[in-house]
């Protein structure tokens, strides 16, 4: 939601001139949990380890903790500006697979009606004179970009790994992204080489969470990711669950039924629960054993389970099964010489 006077410079009261005894001055506010808005404020480490859950930024609690740093750092000084959106461009590492249209519509319409109340950060442009480049507010953009206004912007020199740490830790704080939206953020990082470290304060999790996060985007194919899309109702434990049941057989079906499935304007949710549902359905097993005649020879392998059975065609090579059953020992010690059994 909108906030109107996010950025109004507090003013202490006048002081009383009067005879009357100075009150003793309120003691200052605890310090807030240390959240650098792109990297303008040090971190501060705890000395006390912090579990994988408590860590995690996603509490309403956290939350209102972010918002409130934005505000004290945007009320002790940092300048504002309005930028042409047009010289703005993306960052450089994308942290959502798309921009929800009616959630961007609804924005655009809060904007018209009340002006753009929190402003975006970008940082100069590293490889472009004269153009910026966001760490967050892609939202904010795109929505003052469609009513052909200026945007408002904080300016910040930032390098590349105080912008994603920026990024993240404000997506963390302010929106919902989806827990594959996260990963594949993750995972982006990783691939340029940011080191875990960086990776693991954009995102606000710890070591194990992050390796969870990664594993997760290498073991399905980007395609099917691509065509279920955000999902934003789904977590971790299904997604892995989805992971467990691919393999190079299903893929190409299932990638199938997804493309269907979006040309009949199924959500993201649905798609993913299409694609479970489908993975989930064991093919029907007919009873018989599989069956396949050896080229050449007149036997059929059977194969059922652990088991194999050879049918000799005693019609067209009379005698052969006794042949081969009089050999078995030497053909079996063979198979564990050439196995190194």
């Amino acid at each position: 939601m909108a906030r109107k006077n996010l950025i109004g410079i507090f003013e202490p009261p006048a002081p009383d001139n009067s005879s009357a005894p100075a009150p003793t001055p309120a003691a200052p506010p605890a310090a807030q949990s240390s959240r650098p808005l792109a990297g303008m404020a040090p971190a501060v480490r705890s000395g006390v380890p912090v579990g994988g859950i408590t860590r995690t930024l996603g509490s309403i609690t956290q939350k209102m903790e972010r918002a409130q740093d934005l505000e004290r750092q945007l009320s002790e000084g940092l300048s504002v500006v309005e930028l042409d959106p047009l010289l703005i461009d993306s960052s450089f590492v994308s942290d959502r697979m798309l921009i929800d249209g009616e959630a961007l519509s609804q924005l655009v319409e809060q904007v018209r009606e009340h002006g753009q109340q929190v402003p975006i950060l970008v940082r100069p442009h590293p490889d472009q004179s004269g153009r910026f480049q966001v760490a967050y507010g892609h939202r904010r953009l795109a929505a003052v970009r469609q009513l052909g206004l200026k945007v408002k912007a904080v300016v910040r020199v930032l390098t590349d790994d105080q912008l994603v740490v920026s990024q993240g830790q404000e997506n963390n704080a302010r929106t919902n992204l989806s827990h594959i939206e996260r990963a594949l953020f993750a995972t982006r990082l990783e691939d340029r080489s940011f080191t875990r470290d960086i990776i693991m304060a954009a995102l606000g999790v710890d070591k194990a969470a992050l390796s969870k996060m990664i594993s997760l985007v290498r073991a399905i194919p980007m395609e099917i990711i691509d065509a279920i899309g955000p999902a934003p109702e789904v977590g971790r434990r299904r997604w892995t669950e989805l992971s467990e049941k691919l393999n190079a057989g299903n893929i190409p079906k299932l990638l199938s039924s997804l493309q269907k499935g979006r040309a009949e304007g199924k959500t993201s949710d649905e798609r993913f629960q299409l694609a479970f549902t489908q993975l989930s359905v064991k093919p029907a097993d007919s009873g018989k054993p599989a069956q396949a005649q050896l080229s050449g020879l007149p036997v059929v392998m059977r194969k059922s389970g652990n088991r194999s059975t050879f049918v000799f065609d005693a019609k067209s090579a009379p005698g052969f099964d006794d042949f081969v059953s009089e050999r078995l020992s030497e053909l079996f010690a063979e198979f564990k010489r050439n196995k190194g059994v």
